[in-house]
């Protein structure tokens, strides 16, 4: 069982940053595998960055030389900062989480936050 809740959605100019929080509670286990995915209107839902639980992380070509995941395992908050903003990043943003993720960014993840809107403007 595992409670996510996102904060840090905002409207920022294009060539911006912005920092994503995911404070997450964890009541049966220890050490999950957490990843951030975004959906826009009429896209697909796609999966931005992911952190293993052996703390490695990847990215989608579109955002890895932009934007970083990390964790705090202390305060218990996931965190996505994005660097050099786009009007194509623009979407809702959401944190996910299981207890593993051998698939990486295409394993099924049991654990959704709400979303956080994240609007670019030009």
């Amino acid at each position: 069982q595992v409670k996510l809740v996102e904060s840090g959605g905002a409207s920022v100019q294009a060539g911006g940053t912005l920092s994503l929080s995911c404070a997450y509670t964890l009541y049966t286990k220890s050490t999950i595998c957490m990843a951030w995915f975004r959906q826009a209107p009429g896209r697909e839902r796609e999966g931005v960055a992911l952190i293993d639980i052996d703390g490695s992380t990847s990215y989608a070509d579109s955002v890895k030389d932009r934007f970083v995941i990390s964790k705090d395992n202390a305060e218990n908050v996931l965190y996505l900062h994005m660097n050099s903003l786009k009007p194509d990043d623009a979407a809702m943003y959401y944190c996910a989480a299981d207890f593993w993720c051998e698939d990486g960014l295409n394993s099924e993840f049991n654990y959704w936050g709400q979303g956080t809107q994240v609007t670019v403007s030009s």
